[in-house]
């Protein structure tokens, strides 16, 4: 039980996505500071609220809705999308790319001793008649 946990652990595909992960949870990080930092200050310049989450509130019945949250949720999204696929996904597909690109070296097939041996008779057979 535990060798098979140990070999699903170990499989590339758990591995890359464990990467995945800690690498989407970076940019994220780099994306939060970047809405916090510039896009937040940029949209209280323009519209006079302090992030895009208090842009397009407003109540009915008592009740509470926020355009500017679900705005905010899809924009940051956008942002770690494109983050990790112009950053990660397209300079991987490239580096596969030139790899598949690269002709191997071919290499110069020795053929075994019986083989050898048997085109010789073969020869010799042909010779003789």
């Amino acid at each position: 039980m535990l060798k098979g946990f140990r070999d699903f652990i170990s499989r590339g595909n758990v591995v890359d996505l464990a990467v995945a992960v800690v690498i989407g949870a970076a940019f994220t990080a780099i994306v939060n500071a970047l809405v916090e930092g510039f896009i937040n200050p940029l949209i209280a310049a323009i519209f006079g609220q302090p992030n895009l989450a208090a842009v397009g509130n407003f109540t009915i019945n008592e009740a509470d809705f926020s355009i500017g949250l679900i705005l905010a949720a899809i924009f940051n999204f956008l942002c770690v999308a494109a983050a990790i696929y112009f950053f990660i996904v397209v300079p991987i597909n490239k580096m596969r790319e030139r790899r598949l690109e690269e002709p191997e070296a071919e290499e110069e097939v020795v053929p075994a001793e019986e083989i050898l041996l048997l085109r010789e008779i073969r020869d010799a057979l042909r010779d003789r008649v």
